[in-house]
């Protein structure tokens, strides 16, 4: 069978992976519902709608891995219906093909936590999309133990980078900076949160594309540059842009109230717990198997900014 990698997904973390696979030589196919504009002529496209069973398996035949880096628009209720059901999709491609499984993931599975994030942290029920992720990490492990799928999931906090929009850091924080704008964030600037540089998630995402199947079956975290808030952060990309960081910022008192009329507000109303306290995540487990040089952030800010600076403002 051909060694091709099958990418569902070609946002932030997907192409960053592919960069770094076609850099080396390897054969990567693409999925997803489009064509990117830019995708390169030697990259194999298949229109993929992960709803549709047949539609997964068409995309993943013949694949030796597949990643999984879809990402669904950010509502509850969408979750709900979705990510169980295209979880299921995949599975049973991959399970077909006999491909093993990268799942790119997040970190809301651990619902509130007071202590830095471990793999081993249990799983959380708590509000909407936190058990969603929570019952879709049940149902790939379980694919795991049972031995129908080789799997194993990358988890990151926020992440930023460049060219990377949606992102608290990013049209409104690196991308507005870069433009000579006012950063504005719908989150707290001055409490401690980790953040993970894109390139360094699809670094890892490979790592474990290449690693043997023992590190398969569980979960890693993904390095991230020493801790920083997002002011701290935002400060190094001004100072890169050659100007004073201007910023503001909702309270965290106000978003139910903005809730109740913005709707992404309305979303983050329940992953609050994710910014009214220090957001570390431990990612030991990850560095001891594999690396630990994650980006500094003067050096992540500094490649973000230049990526969303216009060529007048260069």
């Amino acid at each position: 069978m051909t060694n091709i990698t099958t990418i569902l997904g070609f946002g932030p973390v997907g192409r960053a992976a592919a960069d770094i696979l076609l850099a080396r030589g390897d054969i990567v196919r693409i999925g997803q519902r489009t064509r990117p504009a830019d995708l390169p002529a030697s990259v194999e496209f298949r229109a993929t709608d992960v709803m549709d069973a047949a539609s997964v398996l068409r995309a993943i035949e013949g694949s030796s891995q597949v990643v999984l880096a879809i990402g669904l628009t950010y509502v509850g209720t969408v979750w709900q219906a979705s990510w169980p059901k295209l979880m299921a999709n995949v599975l049973d491609a991959c399970k077909a093909a006999s491909a093993r499984l990268v799942f790119v993931d997040g970190l809301y599975m651990y619902g509130p936590q007071d202590a830095p994030l471990r793999e081993d942290t249990p799983l959380s029920n708590y509000g909407v999309k936190p058990a969603v992720r929570s019952a879709v990490t049940r149902q790939w492990m379980e694919a795991g133990q049972t031995g129908a799928v080789k799997v194993a999931a990358v988890r990151a906090p926020d992440f930023y980078g460049p060219g990377v929009t949606v992102s608290h850091l990013g049209d409104s924080g690196f991308k507005a900076i870069a433009q000579g704008k006012r950063a504005a964030l719908l989150v707290s600037p001055d409490i401690p949160h980790d953040f993970a540089y894109v390139p360094d998630f699809g670094r890892a995402v490979v790592s474990l594309l290449d690693a043997p199947d023992d590190c398969f079956g569980q979960a890693w975290h993904v390095p991230c540059a020493p801790i920083q808030t997002p002011r701290q952060i935002l400060e190094l990309g001004a100072k890169v842009a050659g100007a004073k960081l201007r910023m503001s910022a909702v309270p965290m008192s106000l978003m139910p109230l903005m809730g109740l009329f913005v709707a992404f507000a309305k979303e983050l109303v329940e992953m609050r717990f994710t910014w009214d306290r220090p957001y570390h995540v431990d990612s030991t487990k990850f560095a001891r198997r594999f690396w630990s040089d994650a980006t500094p952030f003067a050096v992540g800010a500094a490649e973000t900014i230049r990526s969303f600076q216009t060529p007048a403002a260069v």
